[in-house]
């Protein structure tokens, strides 16, 4: 299959649990290059649980998940860290090092993953904070900045290597409707500007509906994915009440 026809992201009969307790059952799903895909569903439904076995920090109990074909829970762990260095993740708490300046914090994995001399580091960190809005900002520190400022700064260190795939853990979490509108139209400018795969997790009905192409909705009681699909298109077409009612009343 030509790469660029080839999902970037396939999930085949995924088992997720905590040792003997079941958190989802039979998991699939692909996801198509430059695509938002969401992962929605109820509090307790496995969408932070299925993040981590995505991005590298939770073997699944069963099944596959394949990056561009290749399966990467079978991999040495070498060839995972390979995997893993074409990933971006943008943390639900942003997780910044409160010692280190916006600029600073930027720069770290360019420092540990790129061969880039310092001035060309510091040319790198203030194209991303620029991209993010944060132009001017490389000498603050995270105590000094808003919250919505704060997960901003946190998107420019998770695409300072450019990522081919970026994961975001409810972005829009804690902040106010401006901010997370926002960040929401960031999400949209990265994939088109950098041509990124983009999943997130997310309860936000605002967020889900902007910004989402496709959505899988995971459901707490049969611990499965019920239905996947545009979430407009969900919202006029599904006749499961489940459905229906998370994405006309909030997923909290």
């Amino acid at each position: 299959m030509n790469e660029y026809l080839m999902p970037v992201i396939e999930v085949k009969n995924l088992d997720l649990s905590y040792d003997d307790y079941a958190v989802l059952r039979k998991l699939s799903f692909s996801v198509k290059r430059g695509e938002i895909f969401i992962v929605m569903g109820q509090s307790g439904c496995g969408k932070s649980t299925l993040l981590k076995t995505l991005i590298g920090l939770k073997e699944p109990q069963e099944g596959e998940v394949l990056y561009n074909g290749v399966n990467f829970w079978i991999q040495d762990e070498l060839a995972q860290q390979k995997i893993m260095r074409k990933f971006g993740v943008l943390y639900q708490g942003g997780a910044l090092w409160s010692s280190f300046t916006l600029g600073e914090n930027v720069a770290l994995p360019l420092q540990l993953y790129s061969n880039l001399s310092a001035s060309q580091i510091r040319e790198v960190v203030e194209l991303k904070l620029a991209l993010v809005g944060l132009s001017g900002y490389a000498d603050l520190y995270p105590e000094h900045i808003s919250g919505g400022m704060r997960k901003r700064a946190a998107l420019a260190r998770a695409i300072a290597l450019d990522p081919e795939i970026i994961f975001f853990d409810e972005p829009s979490a804690g902040l106010d409707p401006i901010n997370s509108r926002m960040l929401d139209d960031l999400i949209l400018q990265l994939r088109d500007v950098l041509g990124a795969t983009i999943v997130v997790v997310s309860h936000e009905l605002a967020s889900i509906f902007a910004v989402g192409d496709k959505a899988a909705f995971l459901d707490t009681e049969s611990k499965s994915m019920i239905t996947i699909g545009n979430p407009k298109e969900l919202l006029a077409n599904s006749k499961d009440s489940r459905v229906i009612q998370f994405l006309t009343r909030g997923g909290k």
